[in-house]
């Protein structure tokens, strides 16, 4: 990892009657517009969208670290975030972020161990860290 601080840069650039374009480096530009529920066609990343797919891609890319530095096994991890947007003290925002977490590890792994992992990955998230809401995390862990 590189010393703190890091910097991240996004800029964004739109006409009336196209999307919001994304950039950032030599990243590949990311069309943006709103979402269904604010009039939008729903065929793009939204701020919404891409705010929830920022904390479960930070989850699963922290977790995919933390095993590997623990050298702990594992088959597969699938994981959503839910986001609620609501009214709280007068301005619209999001409530809570849920994410579910479904990890597969090999017969014999220590559950217990893969699940500590699991909620070590969500503890040490910048992005969740940084959340103003609510947030949960609920943990399956199979063996296969």
């Amino acid at each position: 990892m590189h010393a703190l601080p890091h910097h991240y840069t996004v800029t964004s650039s739109i006409q009336p009657d196209g999307d919001a374009q994304l950039v950032s480096g030599d990243l590949p530009p990311l069309a943006s517009l709103p979402p269904k529920e604010f009039g939008g066609p729903g065929d793009r990343w939204s701020p919404e969208g891409l705010f929830a797919a920022s904390v479960v891609d930070c989850f699963v890319l922290n977790f995919k670290a933390i095993a590997e530095a623990s050298k702990l096994e594992w088959t597969s991890l699938d994981a959503k975030t839910e986001g609620v947007l609501d009214r709280s003290d007068g301005k619209m925002k999001f409530v809570s972020m849920t994410t579910t977490a479904r990890l597969v590890a090999p017969t014999g792994t220590d559950i217990d161990r893969a699940k500590r992992m699991l909620e070590k990955a969500e503890a040490t998230c910048p992005i969740s860290n940084t959340l103003n809401c609510e947030h949960r995390l609920i943990i399956e862990v199979s063996l296969a």
